[in-house]
């Protein structure tokens, strides 16, 4: 009897085939992102420092018991709102004194003026001696003289009193009082509190010649100003250098430069650090990848691409600039070009991989 042994040599191929195909894994998983022309502007990062555009230290210009203060500390104020006052009764009393005086000046000027007068009158007639009409001249004009230097006490009086307020010259946010209500002030004394104008600012900072040179030669002229805060955030908005100093520092061959911004949300302070970016208005657009995407070894800067098939090859690099997590490829790759930026560890030149596309963040 004849077995046909066609169908179990069928079936036997048929589980070899299986098991080969299981000991076979599949493809990894790895997250792409082609290369894209995007904008990276040029631009270079200084330390610098703020100042407010406006601000004042008030200070006592005359001696005498400070009164009640008329603000909070930390609170606003007004142009021209009070914020100190000096016990007044003595300057009173000492402009009192001196319109009195000024009161005796002018009568005694208007006694010699009748006298003069009556001088002139008599010598014309012969009835009084030219000496003497030389000397009610004198007592004239020294009586002037005696009006004029009262005018001036009454003056450096009245303006002694308005030195018991002291106000504020400028709008703005007052800090903490340096000397409590009661204690005796003077010019000496120094800072009672002092006023800033927080609304508008100003960042201080170095510029090297070499960077003044590189943006004159290269014709650009439109360039805008950013600041970075401690937390490492980007303020929102743009400042404008509007001053170069004259003169170079010749221990750094730096120039002090200055730009402006509006502070509206009060998020710089007068006297912080900040860091200064600047950076070209108008971009130009070049082609970049992610940082995580590039790797190095001996030979340099490279980039794993995933090409037809989904095969994976290595491809040299040279990059440029590097920027917000970007990097500028000079050369090697070509927009559009995918390359991994997730497991590239997982996979190796020559063999194909299973690519997905990488899922940026909202915003």
């Amino acid at each position: 009897m004849r077995v046909d042994h066609a169908p179990i040599i069928v079936a036997a191929c048929l589980l070899v085939s299986s098991a080969a195909n299981a000991r076979q894994p599949a493809p990894p998983a790895v997250l792409i992102e082609p290369a894209a022309l995007r904008p990276m502007a040029t631009q270079a990062e200084f330390i610098g420092r703020v100042q407010a555009m406006e601000k004042v230290e008030l200070r006592a210009r005359v001696q005498g018991f400070l009164g009640p203060r008329a603000f909070d500390d930390g609170a606003g104020v007004r142009a021209g709102q009070t914020m100190f006052t000096i016990e007044a009764a003595p300057f009173e009393a000492a402009l009192a004194s001196a319109r009195a005086r000024q009161a005796a000046a002018k009568a005694t000027l208007e006694n010699a003026v009748r006298q003069l007068e009556r001088a002139r009158e008599l010598v014309g007639r012969n009835s009084l001696p030219q000496a003497t009409r030389d000397q009610r001249v004198a007592e004239e004009a020294r009586a002037r003289a005696d009006v004029l230097q009262a005018d001036a006490a009454v003056k450096d009086a009245g303006i002694n009193l308005s030195y018991t307020e002291i106000r504020s010259p400028i709008a703005g946010r007052v800090g903490r009082a340096a000397v409590s209500p009661g204690n005796l002030v003077g010019p000496d004394t120094g800072v009672l509190a002092t006023v800033v104008d927080e609304k508008r600012v100003q960042a201080l900072f170095p510029i090297t010649q070499r960077e003044i040179l590189q943006h004159r030669r290269g014709g650009k002229t439109e360039i805008v100003v950013r600041v970075r805060l401690a937390d490492g955030q980007t303020m929102p908005g743009v400042g404008a250098v509007d001053f170069l100093d004259v003169k170079t520092d010749p221990r750094t061959d730096t120039v002090l430069a200055r730009a402006i911004f509006d502070n509206a949300d009060r998020l710089l302070s007068d006297g912080q650090t900040v860091r200064v970016t600047i950076a070209e208005a108008e971009p130009e657009r070049v082609i970049s990848i992610s940082a995580q995407a590039l790797a190095t070894d001996q030979a340099g800067s490279y980039v794993l691409v995933v090409g037809d098939g989904n095969v994976v090859r290595q491809q040299p690099v040279r990059i440029g600039r590097q920027r917000d997590g970007l990097v500028e490829i000079l050369e090697g790759l070509k927009a559009g070009e995918r390359v991994i930026v997730q497991g590239q560890q997982r996979a190796r030149p020559g063999q194909p991989v299973d690519p997905k596309p990488m899922i940026q963040p909202a915003g």
